[in-house]
Parts: structure tokens; sequence; C-alpha cells
């Protein structure tokens, strides 16, 4: 069995504030996610007797560390199906791997959202979609979107609240210097430098606005779309040198894209 696993981008990512989940403080956002179709990873179950779960295709990753082997357990944990545990003494998992890491693309997440819809149907979960959703926000942020897989969403709350918006995929150029971004950074620079001046309606406008039109207003840079850009330059000054003409910033980056 093997499927495609989706980069995306973030049309606009504004902050609008922070609450508990789980017992952790997250940021609160207003996003447009959208898939990059012509951008993917490819997740292929392949037979093979393993003593425990298996996954290549990642080096220098630990599989306890890899987030695919979080949303193995935590379908595990929820379902307490033995499928599940029996199909992977007899698969190993392979990652062809196309999207960087630490690039704002949502490629970790893309492969967990994959991931579970692949074991929901080979193993004939008894699981809706929203479940595995649920399922996949303990994982990450951006899990959700890509359980639902929608080609374009507005994406809010801490990325719990996904709706649908009427448009089909943006054809993107993406172009990721040679730096890796490191999320969770990113954003505790955000909290510490820019947090208290975010406003909670912050990009609600956009919200309303198709991906096409943003991209294209007068005058707009990577910084007015992307909260995130002046706390990622901080951290990674050379992402200036990155700039280019039409080019925007997703995520927490480190990559540009530009419509085609």
């Amino acid at each position: 069995m093997k499927a495609k696993s989706y980069a995306k981008v973030n049309i606009f990512l504004k902050i609008t504030g922070s609450k508990k989940f789980n017992g952790i403080d997250y940021h609160t956002f207003n996003s447009r996610f959208m898939l990059v179709k012509n951008l993917y990873d490819t997740i292929s179950f392949i037979p093979q007797s393993c003593e425990t779960f298996t996954i290549e295709g990642v080096d220098g990753v630990d599989v306890k560390d890899n987030i695919i082997y979080k949303a193995y357990k935590l379908l595990n944990q929820y379902t307490g199906d033995l499928d599940i545990l029996n199909f992977f003494y007899k698969h190993k998992v392979v990652i062809t791997k196309n999207i960087p890491m630490g690039a704002g693309l949502g490629g970790g997440s893309s492969n967990a959202a994959t991931f579970m819809l692949m074991v929901k149907d080979i193993c004939n979960l008894k699981i809706s979609t929203q479940e595995l959703a649920k399922i996949g926000a303990n994982i990450g942020a951006d899990v959700p979107f890509f359980i639902y897989q929608y080609e374009s969403a507005n994406v809010k709350g801490f990325g719990e609240i996904i709706e649908p918006f009427n448009e089909k995929a943006l054809e993107l150029e993406i172009f990721t210097p040679n730096i890796h971004s490191n999320t969770a950074q990113v954003y505790k620079n955000f909290r510490a430098n820019f947090l208290s001046n975010v406003k909670p309606n912050s990009g609600e406008d956009l919200l309303k606005m198709k991906s096409k039109d943003i991209l294209t207003m007068p005058n707009i840079k990577p910084s007015d779309l992307n909260d995130l850009y002046k706390s990622a330059k901080q951290l990674y000054p050379s992402l200036a040198d990155s700039e280019k003409e039409n080019f925007f910033f997703s995520g927490s980056g480190s990559s540009f894209f530009k419509m085609v």
C-alpha cells in the first residue's frame, strides 16, 4: 500500500493570542492552509517480518521520536484494535522524503495524517474522520488539516477549527533556503517579543478572501501576511538574504512560495 503525503503552505498566518490545550499554552491563530499538489512525500507499507514497529527513510530521527510512531501509538491507545499491532508485525513503514524538514511546509504533520488515514483504511477501523482529526490534534496543530484532505481551508484556534474554503489549490513555486527553522523556537521567540502586540481579530478579513487575491494585494510583503516571519528572521537573520519579489513565507519557515 502506498500513498502521497502532500506539503502545505500558509497563505497567511495571523497570531490572535494564546490559550491552554491539554495543560499547555499554545498560540492561537487565523490562517489559510493550502495543499501543494506538486510536492509530496510517499508513504509505503512494505511486507516484512518486524519484531517492533519499523520506519525507514528518515535518517537521524529515532523511531520513538518520529511523528508517525506517535500516531501509531495514539491509534493503538484510542482504538485498542489488535489488527493494527498485528499488521505492523508483518509490515514496515517506508517514507520517501521530498518535503524538506524544518521548512514550514508541514511535512511531518502530513506524514502522520497520511499514515493514520492509511491505517484506518487497511485495518478497517471503525472511526470517523472527525475522531481521527481529534487524535491527530494531540500530535501536532497541522495534522487535522491533512486528515480532512481539503485543498484549501481556513484554520483557526490552535488548529482544531478547520473550515473548507471553496477554491482549488494554486500552482505554487517553493523555494527553501538551507536553513532548518525550529518551530518551537520561532513560537517561543514570538511569545517573548511579539505576542503582546497581537489583536484577537487579526486576519479575520483575510479569511473571506480568495488566496489568489490575497497574494496579489498591492505592496504586500511576507511580514504583512505571516506574523511569524519577524520572529524567524530574529532567530535566522540569513532569511533576509533569501527574500525574493512576490515570494511569501510559510508557517514558521524557512520556505518561501509564490504563485506560478
